[in-house]
């Protein structure tokens, strides 16, 4: 929509040396040789729908490298006249055989549009999401777009997912699930794709930014076990 959009790729060297390189962003030369410096670029991660911009660049600098998607992303590349080679397929529920045991992986439920690949870096105790949480930092936007970033209600003072996206998750309840398990993870960090990431607390931030989901569905779950225990009871 024409709105200057900082966007961070996250990366992780792997226990063998490779580099995981979350939601790419452009490939400059500096950026290059400071990856080339630490290892091999081996695994380039579509996290979502909207993020695959830069693949293709990536990839012709880095042919061997594996390129893994979120459902959705090959087709909005399509859409919008990209053509990607077809994408390892991102498993909804289990981490993939080369990040095993390192990172952990989901594909969060309860929206049909926006599908996004989710990842926790044990090791480091990190948490890494794109578009689920965004925080952007209004000082380093521009003073016409920051009254744009306040009203959507993800400036960085009080980051949380962007309206039309929530909007999207139709299932609330798969949705709170999925957070709740992200919490269950007890992340320390919490990177973001989209401004300030969260360098400490992450739980606690998982908590604030989706606080009224999860808030709705705690309290259903309370009501439902009111109405068994009655139930039970009246059964006896």
């Amino acid at each position: 929509m024409g709105l200057p959009f900082s966007t961070r790729a996250t990366v992780v060297r792997l226990e063998n040396g490779d580099l995981w390189v979350h939601s790419p962003t452009q490939l400059t030369d500096g950026l290059r040789e400071e990856l080339e410096a630490v290892g091999p670029v081996a695994h380039l991660v579509a996290p979502n729908w909207i993020h695959y911009a830069h693949v293709a660049e990536w990839l012709a600098a880095f042919p061997k490298a594996a390129f893994w998607a979120a459902p959705g992303v090959v087709a909005r590349a399509e859409k919008k006249g990209l053509t990607l080679p077809k994408p390892r397929d991102l498993q909804a529920d289990k981490a993939e055989r080369p990040w095993a045991g390192q990172l952990r992986q989901m594909i969060v439920q309860g929206s049909k549009a926006h599908r996004e690949a989710v990842f926790f870096h044990k090791a480091s105790k990190t948490l890494i999401l794109t578009d689920l949480i965004e925080a952007f930092e209004s000082e380093k936007l521009p003073v016409w777009m920051r009254p744009l970033v306040w009203i959507a209600g993800i400036d960085d003072s009080d980051g949380k997912m962007p309206p039309d996206m929530r909007w999207s998750f139709r299932d609330k309840a798969a949705l709170a699930r999925d957070v709740e398990a992200m919490i269950g993870w007890e992340p320390e960090r919490v990177i973001l794709a989209h401004g300030r990431w969260y360098e400490r607390n992450g739980v606690a931030e998982l908590e604030r930014a989706f606080r009224r989901v999860l808030k709705d569905h705690r309290w259903d779950k309370l009501v439902k076990h009111a109405k068994d225990k009655h139930a039970e009871r009246s059964d006896k």
